[in-house]
C-alpha cells in the first residue's frame, strides 16, 4: 500500500503563479488553514479562487484576498470580507458570483465527467448572462458548465497514511466535492493515524483521489 504523507516544505512543488484553486469549507468552517499558511510563504500569485465564501476577516482564503494573491474568485458569497468588496471596486479583483446550489452542481459535474447541466436558478436574473437558455416542457432552464481546478486543498478530521479522509459535523462541507474535481488534491488533517484506523463507514474521501497529505492545525477543535 502506498503512503500519501509529504512533507509540508514539499508543498511549493504542487504550486504556481496563475493556478486555479478549489478550498472546502464555509466561514472558514473545514478550510485547510495550515495549508493556506504554506501558500502565503510561497509567495505565488495571480490565484483563481473557487469555493463557496471567501471567509471572515484574516481567516481562511481571507488571507489570500487580503495578501493581494488573488485576481478572480468564482463563489456565492463576498458579504463578511470588505477587502474583497474593496479590490472588486477598485478593478484589482475579478469575481464571478454563483447560487450556491448551482456551485455545488457545478463542481459534482466537473468531478463526475459530466458536459453540463440544466437547471431553472438565475432564469431570469443577471445569472443569465451569456448563458444558453432551454425551454423544455414549458420551463425555462440555463444551460451550466462544469467546473474544475489545478488544486484541491482539503481540510479533514483523521487521515490515515494511505491519505483517506473523514471529516467531523459542519467541517466536511464541500471538501468531498472538491477532492473529484481538481488535478491535484492536498489534505491537511487534525489527526494521522496508521492504516486501518479508520471504521471503512467514516472514510468519505477515499485515499486514490488524495495526491498528499500531512497533519496539520485547526483554529477550532
Amino acid at each position: 500500500m502506498k503512503y500519501k504523507l509529504i512533507e509540508k516544505g514539499k508543498i511549493i512543488n504542487y504550486l504556481s503563479d496563475g493556478m486555479s484553486v478549489m478550498y472546502g469549507g464555509f466561514m472558514g468552517q473545514g478550510t485547510p488553514h495550515t495549508l493556506i499558511s504554506l501558500i502565503l510563504e510561497s509567495g505565488i500569485k495571480n490565484l483563481t479562487l473557487i469555493g463557496s465564501d471567501t471567509s471572515l476577516p484574516n481567516i481562511g482564503v481571507a488571507r489570500l484576498i487580503e495578501a493581494k494573491r488573488v485576481k478572480h474568485i468564482i463563489s456565492s458569497h463576498i458579504g463578511l470580507l470588505p477587502e474583497a468588496a474593496k479590490q472588486i471596486r477598485s478593478g484589482t479583483l475579478t469575481a464571478e458570483f454563483i447560487p450556491q446550489g448551482t456551485l455545488v452542481e457545478r463542481i459534482r459535474c466537473g468531478g463526475a465527467g459530466l458536459g453540463s447541466f440544466l437547471t431553472p436558478t438565475g432564469v431570469g436574473t443577471s445569472v443569465a448572462n451569456g448563458k444558453q437558455c432551454f425551454h423544455i416542457e414549458n420551463q425555462d432552464y440555463l444551460l451550466e458548465l462544469p467546473l474544475r481546478a489545478d488544486l484541491a486543498i482539503i481540510h479533514a478530521d483523521k487521515s490515515d497514511k494511505a491519505g483517506n479522509l473523514s471529516y467531523r459535523l459542519t467541517t466536511r462541507n464541500f471538501n468531498p466535492l472538491i477532492a473529484l474535481a481538481a488535478n491535484t488534491v492536498l489534505a491537511e488533517a487534525k489527526q494521522l493515524v496508521d492504516v486501518g484506523e479508520l471504521h471503512p463507514d467514516s472514510i468519505m474521501t477515499p485515499g486514490i483521489l488524495v495526491t498528499g497529505v500531512f497533519q496539520g492545525e485547526s483554529l477550532w477543535k
